[in-house]
């Protein structure tokens, strides 16, 4: 299985901007979809943003378009989340999540889909 780090959390203004990074161990990354998913206390873990194992092709909660863009490089085993205009709503702990299964579905947004999950991050975004 593919193991998982997400790092880049932090306390920051709303309105402001983070940018939230995954490094994935093994050999096995490029052939993944990845995604990010979040959870607070109050709400069940929810869907985010994914990415096909190309790259090509991507997919958003309509909660987070238009304001996050999930990215990827391969040679460097990492998926990037990058989240500008952040709101109050958007605080969370952030899970990134592997899909090596149908990596090349844009989208599938449910728990299941994913095989590996990371430690999370927390974000908070105060108003």
């Amino acid at each position: 299985q593919v193991q998982l780090v997400e790092s880049g959390g932090g306390l920051v203004q709303a309105g402001g901007s983070l940018r939230l990074s995954c490094v994935a161990s093994g050999r096995t990354f490029s052939n993944c979809a990845m995604a990010w998913f979040r959870q607070t206390p109050r709400k069940e873990r929810e869907f985010v943003a994914r990415i096909t194992w190309g790259g090509f092709s991507t997919d958003y909660a309509d909660s987070v378009k238009g304001r996050f863009t999930i990215s990827r490089d391969n040679a460097k085993n990492t998926v990037y989340l990058q989240m500008n205009g952040l709101k109050p709503e958007d605080t969370a702990v952030y899970y990134c999540a592997a899909d090596p299964v149908f990596p090349a579905a844009t989208s599938r947004s449910y728990l299941g889909a994913y095989t590996s999950w990371g430690q999370g991050t927390q974000v908070t975004v105060s108003s």
